[in-house]
């Protein structure tokens, strides 16, 4: 296989982590974190080559227009431009996408959402390359856009009333077909039970949740370097290398051992690196133009580089007897996946299989759609579908609550899924599920006590001394949910490991090599972690991640720890497997009675060093790793083993508000949540700290604000997000029941304090101002009404 020409500054390197750090359970160091501190890592948009081109986006200034024609000679004719492409020069195909081939590499005949690529410019600076684009003459017949995901789909509209029923205020007209099949992308039903369920007490709501960003610090870049072979080399910071790899082959023409990528320093992902930004486009420049093209967006084309989490826009109807047994849930969720299919299958998958919550309910009739709207495109993000549902069936939860003069709590607990409990789609819950106890234990923690003077620091509006306690009113508010672990619904969900143990200067070494990319969340860490514990060596080096080994799927769904911590350890297996054999050879011991400790083969008098055992040689094992297989769901019915494991977290928030001005200050979140398996405690904690701040980020402020399809806020001054001084205090508490069916009985756990967290928060601000808050984020106008 023919290697780059070049390797490019900033290109990632050799981890190894500290000595005596720690195997699986202990607080080990991560490699890359000294570095990160210190502003030494290489980032992707710290990636650089001496004679490197600059590379640029011309975007559509529409959100759904007809392409007359494109005149990129102006463009041309600007000096130091190399090249200036269009969808006429993708030698392959057109269109890619991570679950449905339907988006243009480049824009063919029409463009659907605002900053849809129209044509790249490569040039010696980027403000040429900028300048070069402008000039580009793009003729559009302006379209008018189908922003909403409900009329999109010709479905009527409903609004609340209060005896159970739903009444129609509005036919949706006809909406414009923005693909050939239409403007559905995937209708999931869950019919389960009693299809005409009749209860006591029923509680009626609908809901909204508004676009949320990822937000992360590091903007989409990479660099492509033509190859001496007619391939390409890319190294890039995103989520899934072969995913990645297998789009950009398909658009470029080129076999996998042509198209060789290798994962960048990634700031931050959260699902929005997962989709291709500029992969292909960077390659197209550079085989074009035969030199090594950086693209990097600035932060308002990031906004448009990357997709976001789904609006969504649903219905729920609670049925229950007087004593709080649930009887029945239905619901009516709409996805709005924008302009492109991206995840929202998978989405839409997750929304409606586990939309009602982690409550037993034994009548379930759940609609789940997601819709092709002119709105941004909409994919992967840190909950996943869950997200959006859990806003509205907590809320459910509080309001059947209420009228039933119950505790929240209470009903909840009264309610909750426990190992052998049925899940919606039928499956048997077969691992521990402390719902109720995760309730209790967030009930039975202090809460904390109003400051005994005036402080401006602790006011809602804080320093800006917009309050001095008169009408700041302090609520509490409790959610718990639940979210599943790994792909599901019987997609082929595997990691690959290669793990090589030899003597490097007299030291035995331990090399990993796999394909998961490390995005911030320490799973470099765990690969390290869990070599130790096998194989009883301290040194674990970590392999730069790229795709010269085979996939490890995707850094999302919480899977890694579970998949490729899984994949690593079978590798591990075989290798120490190997190495007790030839030890057995040297000593005459059986092999069983042979362990590895401490850089040794040891046993009950016998300590021999792996130095020795090894001698020049090297033991080296690739595995291919996969958890127990998951089912396609029946269509009709929604019944079927969708889901490999499920995570379940609490919160509890407590606020306060200002109900004249409309302000919210958190002032604590506790959670707990069960992790099966604490790999690496402080991991952990930090997991559940970031999730929940996301999480309270989308309940009072992160939005995308979109009118007409267009972005109205595409930069951080605009798009709020919690900083220091928003995120509170919090109390954690990890529990740890094993998973029989995961390796050492881990469970995934970054998305599920996502999930519990924001509902929470609303929960809280309902318990302040007596509002009911049907809609997230939270604004100013929704608690004071002007």
């Amino acid at each position: 296989m023919s290697a780059p020409a070049r390797t490019p500054a900033g290109a990632p390197g050799h981890l190894t982590g500290p000595g005596s750090s720690g195997g699986v359970g202990t607080d080990a160091a991560r490699p890359d974190g000294t570095l990160k501190v210190r502003g030494e890592f290489a980032y992707g948009s710290d990636l650089w080559m001496e004679d490197m081109l600059w590379g640029v986006t011309l975007r559509s200034p529409h959100p759904y227009a007809r392409i007359r024609s494109v005149d990129v000679g102006p463009a041309l004719a600007v000096p130091g431009v190399r090249a200036v492409l269009t969808s006429d020069d993708v030698p392959g195909e057109k269109v890619y996408g991570l679950e449905l081939a339907d988006q243009p590499v480049l824009a063919l005949d029409v463009v659907r959402y605002q900053g849809e690529p129209v044509a790249l410019v490569a040039a010696d600076h980027p403000e040429t390359a900028r300048a070069a684009a402008a000039r580009i003459v793009v003729d559009y017949e302006v379209l008018e856009p189908v922003t909403d995901a409900v009329t999109a789909l010709g479905h009527p509209r409903w609004n609340q009333v209060h005896d159970g029923t739903a009444e129609v205020t509005e036919l949706s007209r006809e909406s414009a077909h923005l693909h050939p099949e239409g403007n559905l992308v995937r209708h999931l039903k869950v019919r389960r039970g009693d299809p005409s369920p009749t209860a006591d007490v029923v509680v009626v709501g609908e809901y909204e949740v508004g676009m949320q960003d990822q937000a992360f610090l590091g903007p989409e870049s990479g660099l492509a370097v033509p190859a001496e072979d007619g391939g390409v080399e890319l190294y890039v910071a995103t989520q899934w290398l072969h995913v990645d790899q297998r789009q950009i082959c398909s658009a470029l023409g080129l076999p996998p051992e042509q198209v060789r990528l290798t994962l960048a320093g990634v700031g931050g992902a959260f699902g929005g690196r997962e989709d291709l930004s500029m992969h292909v486009h960077a390659c197209l420049l550079a085989l074009r133009t035969g030199r090594p093209v950086k693209m990097s967006y600035n932060r308002e084309e990031s906004f448009f580089g990357h997709v976001h989490r789904h609006p969504a826009t649903m219905r729920y109807e609670h049925g229950a007897t007087r004593d709080g047994r649930l009887v029945y849930v239905k619901a009516q969720i709409y996805f709005d996946g924008g302009a492109y299919a991206s995840s929202t299958p998978a989405v839409v998958g997750n929304g409606g299989t586990m939309g009602i919550g982690p409550y037993v309910v034994p009548n379930v009739h759940v609609d789940c759609y997601g819709a092709y709207t002119n709105n941004p495109p909409c994919g992967a993000m840190r909950g996943f579908g869950s997200v959006q549902t859990a806003f509205a069936y907590e809320s459910q939860m509080d309001a059947l609550a209420a009228e039933l003069g119950m505790d929240a709590v209470e009903l909840r607990c009264r309610n909750a899924m426990e190992q052998g409990s049925t899940t919606p789609t039928g499956q048997v819950v077969d691992s521990p599920a402390p719902v109720v106890e995760l309730l209790r234990r967030l009930e039975a923690m202090p809460l904390p006590e109003a400051p005994a003077e005036l402080d401006l620091r602790h006011m809602p509006g804080g320093v800006s001394n917009t309050t001095h306690g008169e009408g700041v009113r302090r609520g509490v508010g409790y959610a718990v949910a639940y979210k599943n672990v790994a792909f599901s619904e019987g997609f082929d969900d595997y990691s690959t490991a290669r793990v090589r143990l030899e003597v490097v200067g007299g030291e035995p070494t331990v090399t990993v090599h796999t394909a998961a990319a490390e995005v911030g969340q320490g799973l470099v860490t765990v690969e390290q972690q869990i070599a130790r514990t096998e194989l009883g060596v301290d040194r674990v080096v970590v392999h730069p991640k790229d795709t010269q080994v085979g996939s490890a799927g995707s850094t999302s769904a919480s899977r890694q720890t579970y998949v490729t911590g899984g994949a690593v350890k079978a590798a591990c297996e075989a290798v120490r497997g190997r190495l007790l054999e030839r030890a057995a050879g040297l000593t005459g011991r059986p092999a069983g009675e042979l362990r590895l400790f401490d850089g040794a083969v040891v046993a009950d008098g016998l300590e021999l060093p792996l130095a020795e055992v090894l001698g020049d040689e090297a033991v080296e094992e690739t595995l291919e790793w996969r958890h127990r297989p998951t089912e396609a769901i029946d269509p009709e019915t929604g019944q079927g083993f969708a889901h490999v494991q499920y995570a379940f977290s609490a919160h509890r928030a407590v606020v306060d508000v200002d109900t004249e001005l409309g302000l919210v200050k958190v002032v604590e979140m506790a959670c707990t949540q069960d992790v099966g398996k604490a790999i690496n405690p402080q991991a952990v904690v930090g997991q559940i700290q970031g999730g929940t701040a996301q999480g309270l980020g989308l309940a009072v402020m992160e939005e995308i604000l979109i009118r007409d399809g267009r972005v109205q806020n595409p930069s951080f001054t605009d798009y709020l997000m919690p900083t220091i001084l928003d995120v509170p205090p919090m109390r954690i508490e990890v529990l740890e029941y094993a998973d029989p069916h995961a390796p050492y009985g881990l469970r995934g756990v970054g998305e599920a304090p996502n999930i519990s967290s924001g509902p929470a928060v609303l929960a809280a601000i309902r318990a302040a101002t007596g509002l009911p808050l049907n809609r997230v984020p939270v604004r100013p106008e929704h608690l004071t009404g002007t």
